[in-house]
């Protein structure tokens, strides 16, 4: 994975370096004092992960991280605990408490990897099927089987035939990267539906057996395609 560092503090920028260097899967390209100039950098050249400190003289590692249309994984690393809270609500991966030890650092690093994997996966043609994170479990869940994704606070839930259900880390937006676009369809910034199971709709609303879903006024365009 390809990642950058920002810190205002160069020592910072020493110390996630040098952890960097020890995990075989993480190239870090690299390092900024200027929050600026990363945004400039990130323009121009693909990134998968940021270290992002967030007390910063200019911007802070929270506003930086709202400028970005589309935003890498992000890594927050700072000296303060008050905005953990904030940085999760906004889907960072983790967020390190300086001073923090390597081990601490590859844990995150880790989960940085499970997710990159988890969002580059390619549906299988012949089987049909994802891995997604339910606890600490990787569950497999044939494609066949979802009736519908639902957003739920920071979690998503995958509601499945048979009334099974699978709460998830990823967030939704992942999932209808994920989902093939020929078989789901985005209806509501909170849901995605299976076409195939859809049993009517109307210009506010999809019904999937008893349960009615509305739809977003952003996402009508979207039925076009059923």
């Amino acid at each position: 994975m390809i990642a950058i560092a920002i810190d205002d503090e160069p020592i910072a920028l020493d110390i996630v370096a040098a952890h960097a260097s020890k995990v075989p899967f993480i190239t870090l390209k690299e390092k900024f004092t200027n929050a600026f100039e990363a945004i400039s950098y990130l323009q121009q050249h693909k990134v998968d992960l940021i270290f992002l400190d967030i007390k910063m003289p200019d911007i802070s590692g929270i506003e930086f991280l709202k400028t970005l249309t589309k935003a890498p994984m992000v890594i927050f690393t700072t000296a303060y605990s008050e905005h953990a809270v904030q940085s999760f609500e906004l889907d960072a991966v983790d967020y390190l408490l300086k001073p923090f030890s390597l081990s601490r650092f590859i844990k995150a690093c880790n989960k940085s990897k499970e997710l990159f994997d988890l969002r580059n996966q390619v549906p299988q043609q012949k089987d049909q099927f994802i891995f997604v994170k339910d606890g600490y479990e990787q569950v497999k869940v044939l494609l066949d089987e979802i009736l519908y994704v639902e957003a739920s606070g920071n979690y998503t839930q995958l509601h499945l035939a048979n009334e099974k259900l699978i709460t998830t880390r990823i967030t939704i937006n992942e999932l209808s990267e994920i989902l093939p676009a020929k078989e789901f369809i985005r209806v509501h910034r909170a849901f995605i539906v299976a076409k195939d199971k859809i049993n009517k709709y109307d210009r506010s609303q999809i019904w999937i057996g008893q349960k009615n879903i509305p739809i977003g006024n952003t996402y009508l365009q979207n039925l076009k395609s059923l």
